[in-house]
């Protein structure tokens, strides 16, 4: 099925399959499938973080924790979908192994490890790097980004402006309290996504 979507990607992109947006990917989902399109260079290479790290941890075993990184090229990547978790007061949360301990699946701190000392992993704990799987365990489903992409790579040009970095604020237009995308110190646009900002 995905090798459909590989040779007509851009018609399941469309704003009634979109689900989310980061600085540098889009995410839309068509049937048991997330198509993200890399809006930056550095979200190749996310994806391209992404289908190693899978493929690593298929091999020993562990593959059950991530969602499946089908396919990736320069402008876009294929993923299993799974259900991202909800928002609290819309914005995303620290995932803390006590407090959550009921969607810890097996082995989930032993990955955690894993992904820290093998694959330099950053952000690990945020609550919308995970979907839910059908048992309501946490899964993987954007673990592509490293501590030294972030650092090196990343907060520069979110510093500069060129990458936005994420508020969660009113937005003017709608005035909901929404994810904003904002363009370095001095961007004063606050509007939210739904209101016309990318």
């Amino acid at each position: 099925m995905y090798k459909d979507i590989i040779e007509n990607w851009r018609k399941y992109c469309i704003k009634d399959n979109f689900i989310g947006i980061g600085s540098t990917r889009k995410a839309f989902k068509f049937s048991h499938y997330v198509i993200k399109l890399h809006l930056h260079p550095i979200g190749h290479k996310q994806s391209q973080n992404e289908l190693k790290i899978y493929n690593v941890m298929n091999e020993n075993g562990l593959h059950e924790l991530f969602a499946e990184t089908y396919y990736v090229d320069k402008k876009f990547s294929i993923q299993k979908y799974y259900h991202p978790l909800e928002l609290i007061d819309n914005q995303s949360f620290e995932i803390n192994t006590t407090q959550h301990a009921n969607l810890l699946p097996n082995r989930y701190e032993e990955v955690l490890d894993l992904l820290d000392k093998d694959f330099d992993s950053f952000d690990l704990k945020d609550s919308s790097n995970y979907g839910l799987n059908e048992e309501g365990k946490l899964i993987f489903i954007d673990y592509g980004m490293s501590k030294k992409l972030y650092e090196r790579e990343w907060v520069p040009l979110a510093e500069s402006g060129i990458l936005p970095q994420i508020d969660f604020d009113y937005c003017r237009v709608c005035g909901q309290k929404r994810e904003l995308r904002m363009y370095g110190d001095h961007d004063s646009d606050r509007r939210c996504y739904d209101c016309g900002k990318e």
